[in-house]
């Protein structure tokens, strides 16, 4: 606790005192870019790992990086969801997991979470990637079959997203567009979904060859 207790004091003294326009900006109102969706993990940090200022993302976190499809629960990721693109307007939503995962782990291994209701309840929202992994990953070992629990994830709480009616609507505008991404804690590379490949490649050269291609046109 100490340790937060001076961090706070830094962050006033230094960060907070030499960006008092922004703030005094960001008081008035905020205008996110992106709605973040990431897991609760202790190691993973949105902000720090798109170096991204305060104001610039609208941040939901929960075990699991987890959505469940609207109307099936009175959790807040509908709520928040909701308001990030109806009320704040943001275009892109990013589904962020990431390797590791303990919440991935316990969707392999409920015996885990057996003395943990709460969070066992919460994981039924990722049933379909758990039957995913368990009928197509079989012969993988533990730690390869976890790495295509996170991947998979990823892939179902978008099409949970779908259903928001915020979402749907956004998307048949095009005026919303879903990323998804997997950020690796052992070498930092993030690596995004290709849907036109099928596959997760990484996130910078995705985006490099992007703009070559909208270069070339």
């Amino acid at each position: 606790m100490e340790s937060l207790i001076r961090g706070i004091h830094k962050f006033q003294t230094t960060y907070f005192s030499s960006h008092q326009d922004l703030f005094q900006r960001l008081a008035k109102q905020q205008q996110p870019e992106a709605l973040f969706i990431s897991c609760s993990d202790s190691r993973v940090s949105p902000t720090m790992l798109t170096q991204s200022p305060p104001g610039e993302i609208f941040i939901l976190r929960n075990a699991g990086n987890i959505v469940p499809p609207h109307g099936a629960s009175n959790s807040g990721e509908a709520a928040a969801v909701e308001y990030g693109v109806s009320a704040l307007g943001v275009r892109d939503i990013i589904l962020c997991g990431h390797t590791r995962c303990g919440a991935m782990k316990a969707l392999l291994h409920p015996e885990q979470v057996a003395g943990l209701p709460a969070v066992a309840a919460w994981l039924s929202h990722a049933e379909a990637t758990r039957r995913i992994v368990k009928e197509n990953y079989a012969e993988l070992d533990d730690e390869a079959r976890l790495l295509a629990a996170v991947k998979e994830n990823v892939l179902v709480q978008l099409e949970n997203l779908r259903t928001h009616p915020a979402v749907a609507s956004g998307l048949a505008r095009k005026e919303v567009h879903l990323h998804g991404w997997v950020y690796e804690i052992e070498t930092g590379q993030v690596s995004s979904y290709d849907p036109a490949g099928g596959r997760f490649v990484p996130l910078v050269k995705a985006a490099e060859d992007e703009a070559a291609d909208g270069a070339s046109i």
